[in-house]
């Protein structure tokens, strides 16, 4: 049951190349940071990453996708990363833009052991019409293109409407960060911080989470427990120099003269 590992790189030994990863946290907000920098050491590459975005060009996935080591990215938002653009636009990356809630129901889907759901976001666009971009050829062409998915009408309490169909989504490894942990791999996530993390651990096959504050069986009462352990297979505890190295996405100041003016309002 003890489920804690003495390093990272013995936490993700054994991530292969080509695997498809499902990688907690919201732009540089509870990301598994020490993980990623393990993967970047260990040198495996063709990745496909579901997560929220690709970080920012020096933290957090932005290190592999500058490395050239990812294949494919399934994300919501990716506005805060130029490599990124470039690598998309020059047809070095397939990213498949989902909208942010329907990435969330189809990792927490894969997890729960749903194939599949329907869902109204997305009707009437090209997200189920197909036609989305997403890969380009050298020469700004559309190489690769969405498919279109199934739709269907159903009742609701409003009367009968289309929905389209969503595939869950099952990753091979699932990267999360947590506040606290215990070595039986139940976890805690503080605030913020929980965001996309829960979703990633459960529809990962094998999930390795980093936590900021180990703590013994039995510490954790179940009533705080955001993530049973049951889908957590190794816990990985981060050093204090780890922990506290957390990095602002964007920093936003008012400029000295509006500061003054509201301060003497």
């Amino acid at each position: 049951m003890d489920k804690v590992v003495s390093s990272a790189a013995e936490a993700v030994a054994d991530v292969a190349s080509g695997s498809t990863l499902a990688v907690g946290g919201f732009g540089l907000c509870g990301i598994p940071s020490v993980l990623i920098r393990a993967l970047l050491d260990l040198g495996v590459d063709d990745l496909e990453v579901v997560s929220n975005n690709a970080g920012v060009d020096d933290w957090g996935l932005g290190l592999l996708l500058g490395a050239g080591r990812l294949r494919r990215v399934v994300a919501s938002y990716v506005g805060e990363n130029k490599e990124f653009a470039r690598q998309y636009l020059a047809g070095e990356l397939e990213v498949e833009l989902t909208p942010q809630g329907t990435l969330a129901e189809r990792m927490r889907a894969g997890g729960t052991g749903i194939p599949a759901f329907y869902t109204a976001t997305g009707v009437g666009t090209q997200v189920a019409e197909g036609g989305l971009p997403w890969r380009y050829d050298s020469e700004g062409a559309v190489a690769v293109a969405s498919p279109a998915k199934p739709t269907a009408r159903f009742d609701t309490v409003d009367g009968e409407k289309e929905f389209v169909l969503e595939r869950a989504i099952v990753a091979d490894v699932g990267l999360v960060r947590a506040w606290k942990g215990d070595r039986h791999g139940n976890l805690v996530f503080r605030s913020a911080a929980r965001n996309f993390n829960p979703l990633a651990a459960m529809c990962g096959r094998v999930t390795v989470a980093e936590v900021e504050h180990l703590v013994e069986p039995g510490e954790l009462d179940p009533n705080e427990v955001h993530l049973p352990g049951v889908f957590v297979h190794r816990v990985l505890e981060l050093a204090p120099d780890e922990r506290d190295d957390k990095r602002i996405e964007k920093r936003t100041v008012r400029p000295a003269a509006d500061a003054a003016r509201t301060e003497g309002a």
